[in-house]
Order: structure tokens, then sequence, then C-alpha cells
């Protein structure tokens, strides 16, 4: 592990426990070289698909892209990392289930959809009007109503 001060590669482990989401560990780390302590946090390796892009290339699933996605969606909107950590981790979960080797990045992306649908309605729509690129205001209402025909159908219940 690089010390982020100094970019010394060893460093010993000071201290260990389990993240706050019980899915990764954090570990308290000092630098070998510059004694400084810096703070790590390590999640297990799991088998997760290639992600096929729409003009056909392929790469790794990435989970921090879907975090920095529904981050810009929800920004200033009262959502927390919180929430937003545990929807990565239902989207990320969803795809380790299915075990497929390959998915493609649409499906992702609806998966990020109903995601923010549950958490924010416009963060639901802000990711809407750019994962859909809405060609103008007509689909963009049509989205709109949608998504307040849910909600009601939703109180109804």
């Amino acid at each position: 592990m690089k010390c982020p001060f100094c970019n010394h590669s060893e460093s010993k482990v000071v201290d260990s426990r389990v993240g706050k989401d019980k899915e990764t560990i954090r570990r308290r780390r000092e630098c070998l070289k510059c004694r400084k302590r810096f703070t790590t946090s390590e999640r297990a390796e799991d088998s997760l698909p290639l992600v096929i892009k729409k003009d056909g290339r392929r790469e790794a699933f990435n989970r921090v892209k879907i975090f920095n996605g529904l981050k810009k969606a929800c920004e200033k909107r009262p959502i927390s990392i919180n929430l937003i950590e545990k929807s990565v981790n239902r989207i990320e979960s969803y795809f380790q289930e299915k075990a497929e080797r390959e998915i493609k990045s649409s499906e992702i992306g609806e998966r990020v959809m109903e995601e923010l649908h549950r958490l924010d309605g416009v963060a639901y729509v802000r990711f809407a009007s750019v994962y859909r690129q809405f060609k103008d205001i007509h689909e963009f209402m049509d989205e709109l109503r949608d998504l307040l025909e849910t909600k009601e159908e939703t109180k109804k219940k």
C-alpha cells in the first residue's frame, strides 16, 4: 500500500475494524518511511461481470462510476451519502447474484434509475434527463407525468 504522503510502498497495519456497512474493512496504517498514519478501506473482490458499452467495448464493472452518477444526481438534495452507498451496494449485489459474465451498460442504467426513483423524484428526473437524452420538453414532461402517476399509485396502496 503506497503512502499518500511520501509514496513509500511499505506500511504496517496499526488497527483493523469492520466498516459501518459491514462489507468493508477499515485499516489504520503507518508508513515505514515517514511514520505518518493513513486509513484504507478494503473490500473483498467479487466476481463482477464485464460491462458492454453502447459502442461494443467491454470494461470492468465499476462501482465508483455508479456511486459518482448517483451522487451527482442527488447533489443539493436531502440524500445522505449512506443512502447512496446502500443503493450502490444493492445495484452491485443484484448483478453479482445474476451471475452473468457480461451485462449491457443499459441494464446498469435502468437499475440506477430504479434506485433513484425510490430515493428522490428530483434526483430521478435529473438522471433520467441525461440518461434517456430527452430530445425536447415533451419527452421530459412525459417522464414527469409517469413519475407523478407512480407516486399517486404508491400513496393509494
